[in-house]
């Protein structure tokens, strides 16, 4: 699958070439210089993941976020998906090595989703803009939307 996109992304690059060499070469100097931009965070999340997967062994995991801690290991979960500023990039193969490590399926579904909808290192940001009752009600909604999440896979899975 991962070399059918690869072979596709660099088919969609020569037609590009191909319509316009200069528009294309300004498109791949804009995106490495994105990709230099996320490169720090993404190194240092990496370090950290690899630190905390080195430190913390799968029965650690599974014991604070396995599918035995229910409900307290969802309301963890929460609480450090709530609190953390992770991009979705980095999100989703951390959850996926916190599963192989013995996390639940439930607890990662709230982890992940409140780190995504969830934005308590923001709320300064979103208060000067939107203020603070539109603020508070858009994140309480987004936990308990995190917590439904969290029950419907507990259910499913």
């Amino acid at each position: 699958m991962t070399t059918a996109l690869y072979i596709i992304a660099l088919v969609a690059l020569g037609v590009s070439f191909f319509k316009s060499k200069e528009k294309s070469i300004l498109a791949l100097k804009k995106a490495w210089k994105s990709f230099e931009n996320i490169l720090p965070q993404f190194l240092s999340i990496l370090i950290i993941i690899g630190m905390m997967l080195a430190v913390l062994t799968p029965e650690q995991i599974s014991k604070v976020l396995g599918n035995e801690s229910g409900w307290y290991g969802v309301m963890i979960a929460a609480i450090i998906g709530s609190i953390t500023l992770v991009p979705a990039f980095v999100a989703f193969p951390l959850a996926a090595a916190l599963l192989r490590s013995g996390a639940g399926y439930m607890q990662i579904a709230a982890f992940v989703s409140t780190l995504m909808m969830v934005g308590i290192v923001t709320m300064p940001i979103e208060i000067k803009y939107f203020g603070k009752k539109a603020t508070i009600v858009r994140n309480a909604a987004a936990l308990a939307f995190s917590l439904v999440v969290a029950l419907v896979m507990g259910m499913a899975l």
